[in-house]
């Protein structure tokens, strides 16, 4: 195209591509230099925990070395031949007893609650759920004597029960919160639509809330288990008889055992009583994202 004139004009043409910006790579290496070096801290102790079961007795003691220089397995031999007067295999079942009853107890009665808070209209409502928030900042050691009292008078001491049974009482108050604000999310057009299909609350729950709070109950499942299993406190205080000890208890009885600490198995047992944690998580770990990041609404 020309102009009057005759002088060519050159015509609109797409801006070519920008020459590519930096990559910026020495930022990026830096950033993930600092990030694997947090990472390595973080799971130091982790390698030294396994490394240090694989020591003989007399190498944990007088070395920090991280790697064992005469790696044994004598540890985890002892382990399994008997702590005390049991095997690791009877207090790793009385730790998956508890632990699933709670996880049961909780999926359970938390769920209910949370409907009846998030769903039903009763009198009352409001300030029995405004109580049931208070019990969050409730220190555990507050209410330990009256409990520990309450199941003494019922014969429940030494026993799985005070472990398990408030778990079916809807005691958790952070796990109701959490499905509470979970159903809120949901729209109440599925529970009128189910209402009219005749479903009553119990219906309604069990076809509509139910099925959509799986992400909230997947999340619940999982902190319980790993919050039982590593609970020690409530265990040291309702279980007397070795019989009934769970791992975190069991531990303990290679502290001054003959006289003298047997470190080399007592980290042995702890490694053990790690595996079903990460294993757990590890299986989970996606519900557990789901139950944060999304609503439960799928299609």
């Amino acid at each position: 195209m020309t102009a009057a004139s005759g002088t060519p004009v050159s015509s609109t043409s797409k801006p070519s591509k920008a020459e590519p910006a930096k990559s910026g790579w020495p930022k990026k290496a830096v950033w993930h230099v600092l990030v694997i070096g947090v990472l390595l801290v973080l799971l130091y102790p982790v390698v030294w925990l396994v490394s240090t079961s694989f020591k003989p007795a007399t190498e944990v003691v007088s070395t920090l070395a991280l790697l064992p220089r005469d790696p044994t397995g004598e540890n985890y031999a002892e382990v399994f031949d008997g702590v005390g007067e049991f095997g690791v295999l009877h207090y790793f079942w009385n730790s998956l007893m508890i632990s699933v009853g709670a996880v049961v107890g909780n999926v359970l009665s938390c769920s209910l609650a949370a409907y009846a808070f998030g769903r039903l209209h009763f009198r009352g409502r409001g300030p029995m759920f405004g109580f049931m928030m208070i019990t969050i900042m409730l220190p555990q050691h507050v209410v330990l004597i009256p409990q520990y009292v309450i199941f003494q008078q019922m014969e429940m001491v030494n026993t799985f029960w005070p472990l398990v049974l408030p778990k079916f009482l809807a005691t958790d108050a952070f796990f109701i919160f959490l499905m509470v604000q979970f159903i809120r999310s949901l729209p109440r057009e599925l529970d009128e639509a189910a209402t009219l299909d005749g479903c009553g609350p119990i219906g309604v729950f069990r076809h509509v809330i139910l099925p959509l709070l799986r992400p909230a109950l997947i999340t619940t499942a999982i902190f319980t288990f790993i919050w039982t299993w590593n609970d020690f406190f409530s265990q040291l205080i309702y279980l007397n008889d070795p019989e009934m000890f769970t791992l975190p208890l069991a531990l303990q009885l290679f502290i001054d055992q003959a006289s003298q600490s047997a470190f080399g198995p007592m980290f042995a047992m702890s490694v053990l009583a790690l595996l079903p944690i990460g294993l757990f998580f590890l299986a989970f770990q996606r519900f557990l994202v789901e139950g944060v990041a999304t609503s439960g609404l799928k299609g």
